[in-house]
């Protein structure tokens, strides 16, 4: 069966100011955007999972006289190795045994518009050089063909791995890569464009809540500020979900928990079998020892300030030092904070800050 030529509705784009927020580095990649988009020389968007490539992809195309014409996305990694070359290039009644009517690939699907390969690092080998032939003269052919067919299309690819390295180790070709990345285009992850985060979260808060007609709480500074330590490792997707999750449940507890790294699941203290064992001796030394990286996980989200951890974790503030000194993590506390544990009234002026 055939694949339909797609379309996407550009106003459901996020506005461009959004996207490229304010970090030199991607006013960088804005301006290789307006610069390129309407040419047709291939585009190499390259950025952790969860930066947005899908959605600077459209934007070229958008941006490009050919936004009225055929926007066809390949999820490189979906498609087996057997498939791909049938999917990209199409083939003729009877190529092989289940052919029963002529098929147009993706390549073709595209002619007139833009072919955006995402994930493209993880191509077969094969389909690359295939795809350096249309890359070089527009030309292809479908699976069982006999003559070659011409198309014109733009081709945007996206990886999110280092293609370089990839050359080097013979998984992927270096003309082609030399090929789709006439331009490249990086984007940060979110964790080094945290100035952004305010106006990313006023966005999805909005968005949601009026995709879900609910109207949720603004978010408390305590919330903010653990946003902003965050290393969010699933970027700009990541925080879309906890945002949205956030607007359909209202808790910001169940919020502060998905920023702080939990603790192993499978926590098994080191036992000495040579001799009986006491386990009440055990059990209390690996809770105890389990405390301790809890609490030094919520210090850290809390910037080492010890009054905000202890309001976190709902103990008292004299409780925390207490835990501290018993599980003999003071001096890791005193070094993240510049000051010596023990000078009481330093140590309470700074969590006070």
């Amino acid at each position: 069966m055939a694949h339909a030529a797609e379309f996407f509705d550009v106003r459901a784009l996020p506005p461009v100011d959004l996207i490229f927020g304010r970090t030199p580095a991607m006013a960088v990649a804005r301006e290789k955007l307006e610069r390129i988009a309407d040419t047709t020389v291939p585009v190499l968007v390259q950025g952790e999972s969860g930066t947005g490539k899908d959605i600077l992809a459209k934007l070229l195309h958008a941006r490009s006289s050919r936004s009225n014409c055929p926007w066809i996305k390949v999820t490189c990694p979906a498609i087996p190795s057997t498939l791909i070359e049938s999917e990209l290039f199409g083939y003729e009644k009877g190529a092989f045994t289940g052919a029963y009517a002529t098929k147009r690939g993706r390549v073709e699907l595209a002619h007139q518009g833009t072919l955006f390969l995402d994930e493209v690092g993880s191509l077969d080998i094969s389909a690359q050089a295939k795809l350096l032939q249309v890359l070089q003269d527009g030309s292809f052919m479908r699976v069982g063909a006999q003559e070659p067919r011409k198309v014109n299309t733009r081709l945007i690819c996206a990886a999110n791995g280092d293609l370089r390295r990839q050359t080097e180790d013979g998984s992927f070709r270096l003309d082609f890569f030399f090929r789709i990345n006439a331009v490249t285009i990086d984007l940060l992850p979110l964790r080094q464009r945290t100035g952004d985060l305010p106006t990313l979260i006023d966005f999805f808060l909005d968005l949601h809540a009026k995709t879900y007609r609910v109207k949720p709480k603004a978010l408390s500074r305590d919330i903010m500020n653990m946003m902003q330590r965050f290393n969010w490792p699933g970027n700009i997707r990541q925080l879309e979900n906890m945002i949205r999750s956030y607007v359909l449940i209202g808790n910001e507890e169940t919020l502060a928990a998905d920023l702080i790294p939990p603790p192993p699941t499978e926590f098994v203290p080191e036992i000495d079998l040579t001799n009986p064992i006491s386990l009440k001796k055990i059990t209390k030394a690996a809770t105890r020892q389990l405390e301790r990286q809890i609490i030094l996980k919520v210090l850290h989200a809390n910037r080492w300030n010890r009054l905000k951890t202890a309001r976190w974790l709902n103990i008292s503030y004299r409780s925390l030092l207490y835990k501290l000194q018993d599980a003999q993590a003071s001096s890791v506390v005193s070094r993240e904070m510049g000051a010596s544990f023990g000078e009481a009234k330093s140590a309470q002026y700074a969590d006070s800050k």
